[in-house]
C-alpha cells in the first residue's frame, strides 16, 4: 500500500512539474514580445530580413519604435510580407533588394535607403546563403566561396557603405549576427565555419578600427532556435533542450532581443562584444 501510494505521489509531482515548466516557459517567451521605444525613430537596416531569423529580428526592432530597412536577395514576395506585417502592427519598414555579396549594389541600397530615410543609425548582418554543413570530402571549392562571400565580403560591402552615412550622424551601430558554434569545432561544418569564423575576426578587428569615429561593432551568437523547420515534440528536440541549461529551445525574437539592446543608447560604450544567446550552453564549451 506505502508503495503504491508513494509512486501515486511520484506521478502527481512529476506531472505537476512539467505543467509548471510549461507555464513558465510560455510566461518568458511571452515577454519577449513586449514593446518599448528604445529605437524610437532610429533607421535600422537588416540584411537577409526577408525570413527566418532576419525577418523576426525586423519585427523586434519595429516593435521597440524603429524604421526597418528590409534587404531580400531574391525574395521580394516574403520580404513585402513582412512590411506589411510590421505596418499593420503600427510600425514602418520598406523592402530593398541587394545582392549583399557585391558591392555596388549595396551602395545603391544604401543610397536608397537615406534618401527614403534621411539616416541609417544601425546595421545588422544576417544575410547567409549556400551550403551550410558537410564532410571535407563533400563540401566544395565554391560551397566555402560562397560561405566567405556571405561571412566575411557581405560584412565588408555593407560596413563599407554605411560607414560614410554614419560618420555624418556622429556615429552608429554595427551589428554581425554570428554562431555558438564558432568556438565549439562542430565536426562536418567547416563551410558554415568558414563564413563565420571570418566573420567573428572581422567584427573584432573593426570594432577597434571603427570605434574612434563613435560606431560600435557587436556580435550576436543565436543559440539552437525554434522555427519552422525544427519540431520541438520530437524526442531528439526534447533531448536537446535537457541539454540546456536553461532546459528549453530559444525563440527568434530572442536573437531579436539582444540585437535591439546592441542598437539602443543602453549600449552606447559597448564594442567588439560578444553575446550569446544561447540559454547558457556556452557555459559548457567557455568562451
Amino acid at each position: 500500500m506505502k508503495k503504491k501510494l508513494s509512486q501515486i505521489i511520484v506521478r502527481v509531482r512529476r506531472k505537476f512539474m512539467a505543467q509548471w515548466r510549461r507555464r513558465k516557459v510560455r510566461h518568458f517567451q511571452d515577454a519577449v514580445k513586449v514593446s518599448s521605444n528604445m529605437l524610437d525613430g532610429k533607421v535600422i537596416l537588416v540584411t537577409g530580413a526577408a525570413r527566418g531569423l532576419g525577418a523576426a529580428i525586423a519585427r523586434v526592432c519595429a516593435r521597440h519604435g524603429a524604421i526597418v530597412a528590409i534587404n531580400y536577395g531574391s525574395s521580394r514576395e516574403k520580404a513585402e510580407a513582412v512590411v506589411a506585417e510590421i505596418e499593420a502592427a503600427g510600425g514602418r519598414a520598406k523592402a530593398y533588394g541587394a545582392d549583399v555579396r557585391e558591392a555596388k549594389a549595396v551602395l545603391e541600397m544604401v543610397a536608397a535607403v537615406v534618401a527614403d530615410f534621411g539616416r541609417i543609425d544601425g546595421l545588422v548582418n544576417n544575410a547567409i546563403g549556400g551550403r551550410q554543413n558537410g564532410s571535407l570530402d563533400e563540401a566544395t571549392e565554391t560551397d566555402y566561396e560562397q560561405a566567405f562571400a556571405f561571412g566575411c565580403k557581405a560584412v565588408i560591402n555593407t560596413v563599407k557603405a554605411v560607414r560614410p552615412v554614419m560618420n555624418r550622424q556622429g556615429g552608429g551601430r554595427v551589428i554581425n549576427i554570428v554562431t555558438e558554434l564558432w568556438n565549439m569545432a562542430p565536426e562536418d561544418w567547416s563551410v558554415y565555419m568558414a563564413g563565420k569564423g571570418a566573420m567573428v575576426g572581422v567584427s573584432r578587428s573593426l570594432a577597434k578600427e571603427l570605434g574612434p569615429e563613435n560606431i560600435t561593432v557587436n556580435m550576436v551568437a543565436p543559440g539552437w532556435m525554434v522555427d519552422e523547420k525544427v519540431d520541438v515534440n520530437s524526442e531528439g528536440s526534447k533531448n536537446f533542450a535537457k541539454s540546456i541549461p536553461l532546459r528549453r529551445h530559444g525563440s527568434a525574437d530572442e536573437i531579436g532581443n539582444g540585437c535591439v539592446f546592441f542598437l539602443s543608447d543602453l549600449a552606447g560604450f559597448v564594442t567588439g562584444a560578444y553575446l550569446p544567446v544561447t540559454g547558457g550552453r556556452i557555459t559548457q564549451v567557455g568562451m
